[in-house]
C-alpha cells in the first residue's frame, strides 16, 4: 500500500485536504496510508527549536542538519524514496508522480525559514522536487501537491481509470475543452460536434482543440511533441509532461 509520512513542523496541518472527496475516502479505506513525524520532537533543547543562524552570515535562519537527520533517521524507509520539497529542485512532472503512485509511498520533508543546512543533503539520500517557479512560507502545501498527485493514480481511488487517461500531462497535451449543460449559457452554445453522437469526429475535435491550446499556451511541450512526432489517432489522451 502507498504511505505517505510528512516530515514537518506543523504536523497539524495534515491530512488537510487530502482528507477530503475522494483523496479521503480512499484514505478511510485504506486505499492508502497518510502519517505525519514532528521534527520539534527531536530538538535538543527545551524551546523546541530546530533552526540557528546562518553560517557566513545573512538573514533568517537555517535548519539544522543534526536535528533533521535525526528526523529522517527515525521513520523507516521500506524502499520510499525521501523527497524534499525545494524551489531548487527538478520540476514535478507528471510521470514522476505516476512512476511514485505505483511504488510503496514516499517520505516528504517539508522546510522552513530560510533553508535546509546542505549537510542534510549530503549526508542523506534526499530527492529534491519543486512544484514551481516560486517561493512558499514552507513544503507542507507543496508537499500535499505531490501526495495528491500520487495518490489520485492509484486505483480505485479516484474511481475513473479512463478519465486518467483523458487529462493534463497525461498523453500528449493539454487537455481540450470541456462542455456540459445548459445548452446554451450567456449566448455561447455547446460546439455542436460535441451533440453529434460521431465518436469518430468528436476525438478529431476534441485532438485539434488539445494541439492548438497547447501550441499557443505551452509552446515548450507544443515543441517536446513535435520532436517526438506525431500523436497516434487511436489514442485520445490530451495532455503532456
Amino acid at each position: 500500500m502507498f504511505r505517505a509520512t510528512i516530515l514537518t513542523l506543523f504536523p497539524e496541518l495534515f491530512p488537510g485536504p487530502l482528507g477530503t472527496s475522494v483523496l479521503g475516502r480512499g484514505l478511510g479505506e485504506g486505499l492508502w496510508g497518510l502519517d505525519t513525524v514532528n521534527i520539534r520532537d527531536f530538538s535538543d533543547n527545551k524551546y523546541g527549536s530546530v533552526d540557528e543562524t546562518p553560517a557566513g552570515g545573512g538573514a533568517g535562519m537555517v535548519m539544522r542538519a543534526d536535528i533533521l537527520a535525526a528526523a529522517i533517521d527515525s521513520v523507516p524507509r521500506n524502499d520510499r524514496p525521501i523527497i524534499c520539497l525545494s524551489p531548487r529542485g527538478r520540476p514535478l512532472k507528471q510521470a514522476r508522480a505516476l512512476e511514485l503512485s505505483k511504488g510503496p509511498g514516499l517520505i516528504a520533508l517539508c522546510g522552513r525559514f530560510e533553508g535546509i543546512d546542505e549537510r542534510v543533503f549530503a549526508t542523506r539520500e534526499i530527492e529534491e522536487v519543486s512544484i514551481g517557479d516560486f517561493v512558499l512560507a514552507g513544503g507542507e502545501i507543496a508537499a500535499m501537491a505531490l501526495v495528491e498527485a500520487c495518490v489520485r493514480l492509484i486505483p480505485a481511488v479516484l474511481g475513473s481509470a479512463s478519465s486518467l487517461g483523458e487529462e493534463s500531462f497525461e498523453g500528449s497535451l493539454l487537455e481540450y475543452p470541456q462542455y456540459t449543460r445548459p445548452r446554451e449559457f450567456e449566448g455561447r452554445a455547446i460546439p455542436d460536434v460535441l451533440l453529434s453522437g460521431d465518436h469518430k469526429k468528436i476525438a478529431e475535435w476534441r485532438r485539434k482543440q488539445a494541439e492548438d491550446i497547447t501550441r499557443a499556451r505551452r509552446p515548450d511541450l507544443w515543441d517536446e511533441v513535435q520532436k517526438r512526432g506525431p500523436i497516434r489517432s487511436d489514442k485520445n489522451k490530451d495532455e503532456t509532461s
